[in-house]
């Protein structure tokens, strides 16, 4: 039942991931042995099983608690993620962990990050992604921006300025008041005004309410919970004194697609000078598989 040159059935882990229960959070699959893969099997993997986004492991010879990430959405390979990390890790704790807590490596394109692992009981795990310095890019203009998200420029905070802000990807972070996070959707594609702008994606971000929203750029599907975004959300809050140094706050998000989701968030620094991101959540297990077939190379 195998495709020419695969190696037999690929097992994957599907996990819900900032969420204690199955089937809410955000769903993930974890393919923790993908060494034998190339990036186009991986793309068309994703495609099929049609998670937000799914994460490859690769050994490549590494240390036991070392792996390099490979994460796919449905359009494209991204070069840094926070969900498939934290989910990631606790697959890599269930079949690799001897203790209650666990500590793990990650390689990826934009950067090598830690996940510390705990094991809560069957199934249940917590993890925690500390995502390094947050950088902080420039603060636009926030002419045009509301409109973005078919909003009016009363809809935006107006104590808080927008900002481009990054932990690996490039986020537009936009702090909307009021029922404004409950009014936003995207009615035109964002690539080229994020572009122009500096950033890769948009987070819009209500500070009173710690609660944020996400869409791919084509505003066609809501992310349940963005850790990237929540990552870069955590440095910008902690910049304009939002949360103290280290504090750790509750982010919700997920809320608009029915599975609500909870991210714990942190950074430690002052200003610009923002040292240490961390994004943290749990993760319950949902289901084991096999892929009996690969796609081609």
């Amino acid at each position: 039942m195998n495709s020419p040159g695969s190696v037999g059935p690929m097992r994957y882990h599907h996990v819900d991931v900032f969420t204690g229960q199955p089937y809410s959070g955000n769903g993930l699959a974890v393919f923790p042995d993908a060494d034998a893969l190339t990036g186009a099997q991986m793309q068309t993997i994703t495609r099929e099983l049609r998670h937000f986004e799914s994460v490859f492991l690769i050994r490549d010879g590494a240390p036991e608690r070392t792996r390099r990430a490979r994460v796919f959405d449905l359009t494209e390979e991204l070069d840094f993620a926070g969900h498939p990390l934290i989910g990631a890790a606790a697959v890599l704790h269930a079949l690799h962990g001897t203790a209650d807590h666990e500590a793990w490596t990650l390689h990826l394109p934009a950067r090598t990050v830690e996940v510390a692992t705990q094991r809560r009981g069957p199934g249940r795990y917590a993890s925690l992604l500390d995502q390094g310095a947050a950088e902080f890019l420039g603060r636009p203009d926030p002419h045009g921006l509301a409109a973005l998200f078919a909003l009016e420029p009363v809809d935006l905070d107006p104590a808080l300025p927008p900002e481009i802000v990054s932990t690996g990807l490039r986020y537009l972070v936009l702090p909307v008041r009021g029922d404004a996070l409950a009014r936003a959707r995207i009615d035109a594609p964002l690539d080229a005004p994020l572009a122009r702008l500096g950033a890769q994606f948009a987070y819009l971000l209500d500070a009173a309410a710690l609660e944020g929203r996400h869409w791919n750029n084509d505003g066609m599907l809501e992310d349940v919970a963005t850790g990237s975004g929540a990552g870069c959300a955590a440095a910008y809050l902690r910049r304009h004194g939002r949360i103290g140094t280290g504090e750790r706050a509750l982010l919700r998000q997920g809320r608009f697609t029915g599975r609500p989701s909870e991210m714990t968030v942190s950074a430690d620094g002052h200003g610009q000078d923002i040292r240490s991101v961390r994004v943290g959540g749990s993760v319950a297990f949902v289901a084991d598989g096999r892929l009996h077939e690969l796609p081609p190379v």
